[in-house]
């Protein structure tokens, strides 16, 4: 099985995601970030992908660095270098026939570039549509395991449940 591996211009989906848009919008881009980086973890934890997260020095100018957060890897350029650069570098490295590299941008000229090196692509809002998508699997899922869980316990109601534990402790 392919190892896969998303890399996603940070910026570019804070800037087209409607909640994170709203928070840039009053100046809580720091916040903007962190929500994104959790939605990106989640999304990542339940599909078994690896995700790289990737800043530019737009808002953070001379700070270059690399570091894990909700174990999504971040990554802030280096003042001068855009985030399409770097990510374009990250394609070359990881792109192999072990691993599939998925870049989420709505930059088209950086589509077509990744596109070209073997990458797959996907816009802002195709991310966001398949982050929503997985969370209604997982929500199906977690459904599916209360119901059976129910099933395995027997047909008691939930009174009937609690009415047995009253009496359980009265007697204890």
């Amino acid at each position: 099985m392919k190892k896969e591996v998303l890399v996603v211009d940070g910026y570019n989906m804070i800037g087209a995601w409607p909640e994170l848009v709203k928070l840039k919008d009053n100046d809580f881009i720091e916040e903007a970030r962190d929500r994104l980086l959790q939605t990106l973890s989640n999304y990542c934890t339940f599909e078994n992908k690896d995700v790289i997260v990737v800043f530019d020095a737009q808002f953070v100018p001379g700070i270059t660095k690399e570091y894990t957060k909700y174990k999504v890897k971040v990554v802030f350029t280096a003042q001068g270098e855009t985030a399409d650069t770097y990510i374009e570098g990250v394609v070359d490295n990881l792109k192999n026939v072990l691993t599939d590299v998925t870049v989420a941008t709505s930059d088209l000229a950086e589509q077509q570039l990744v596109f070209a090196k073997g990458a797959s692509r996907m816009s802002a809002n195709e991310l966001y549509k398949e982050i929503k998508r997985s969370l209604r699997a997982l929500q199906q899922e977690t459904n599916q395991f209360q119901n059976i869980s129910k099933r395995k316990r027997g047909t008691w109601s939930e009174e009937q449940l609690n009415t047995l534990k009253r009496l359980r402790d009265h007697l204890s």
